[in-house]
């Protein structure tokens, strides 16, 4: 009866497979970089491209939450292991810049600083859920439990 018992450690094993164990450097640049090209392109390029679009001030964070959700979810699904802070580190890097010259270039849409913080940190709290969400796509469905 004894072998039939689930051991102690396949419990450990299902708790800590959503956990991340370290923070890689490599991944948090690959992370930077990825987070910041999405961001240019999208925010400061294709208002140059397109010019019927304006993402000045508010519209500019609006547009930068939902680009970077979908940046932590691409590099959640393509980091190998379990990385969910590097995405959000290099998130929280690139809002920085964002919100200086977003707040820089506003005209019409304007709004106090503090509100862009605020928005750029709801977007580093979506680029942790993009990761995780990337992260449990790529582990794909978890095991059932033995009974």
């Amino acid at each position: 009866m004894e072998q039939l018992k689930p051991s102690r450690s396949a419990e450990l094993e299902r708790q800590r497979r959503y956990q991340q164990e370290g923070f890689s450097i490599v991944w948090c640049f690959i992370a930077l970089v990825v987070q910041a090209v999405l961001t240019a392109a999208l925010v400061v390029g294709l208002p140059m491209v397109v010019p019927a679009l304006d993402f000045e001030g508010s519209n500019g964070m609006v547009v930068a939450i939902p680009v970077w959700f979908v940046g932590g979810m691409l590099l959640g699904m393509i980091s190998p292991g379990k990385t969910f802070i590097e995405p959000v580190v290099a998130s929280f890097l690139v809002a920085i810049p964002t919100v200086f010259y977003l707040a820089r270039g506003q005209t019409v849409r304007t709004m106090p600083l503090f509100m862009y913080v605020i928005m750029a940190m709801i977007g580093v709290l979506f680029t942790l859920i993009g990761a995780y969400i990337g992260e449990r796509i790529q582990m794909g469905p978890p095991p059932k439990p033995v009974d």
